[in-house]
């Protein structure tokens, strides 16, 4: 159940979420294969002050995903890979502006639903 968080600006976002939150769904449907019915996303929409960072438009995108261990070095670039060229190819958003990290926990450091991640049963695949 990974979850994402989307940093940007407010005002550049904000035109674009709705967009943004469906082509960052497809992208972990494609690579991870979540069902559709598994998002889990949030916006931080930030004021411009509150958003210092240098040599990037004001487009700039900064999105972090935790999520279980257990996903292949493959799977993991094909899931950076896709994000990073349909937010360009969709949204216009040049590719210097859009940074990624993937953040893995153990299944065991989660608390979901009353219980731990590792007691947890997934409708989908983690090991991909």
């Amino acid at each position: 159940m990974p979850q994402f968080k989307i940093y940007g600006r407010a005002d550049s976002l904000q035109p674009i979420r709705t967009q943004l939150s469906d082509v960052i769904h497809s992208c972990a449907q494609e690579a991870l294969g979540l069902p559709e019915n598994k998002r889990f996303q949030r916006f931080l929409m930030l004021e411009p002050e509150d958003f210092i960072y240098s040599e990037r438009t004001p487009q700039y995108l900064i999105i972090e995903v935790v999520m279980f261990e257990g996903r292949s070095l493959d799977t993991k670039k094909q899931l950076l890979r896709l994000l990073m060229a349909r937010i360009h190819r969709q949204l216009g958003i040049p590719v210097n502006d859009i940074e990624i990290t993937l953040i893995e926990t153990p299944k065991q450091n989660w608390g979901i639903r009353g219980m731990t991640g590792d007691e947890l049963g997934l409708s989908y695949k983690v090991d991909v």
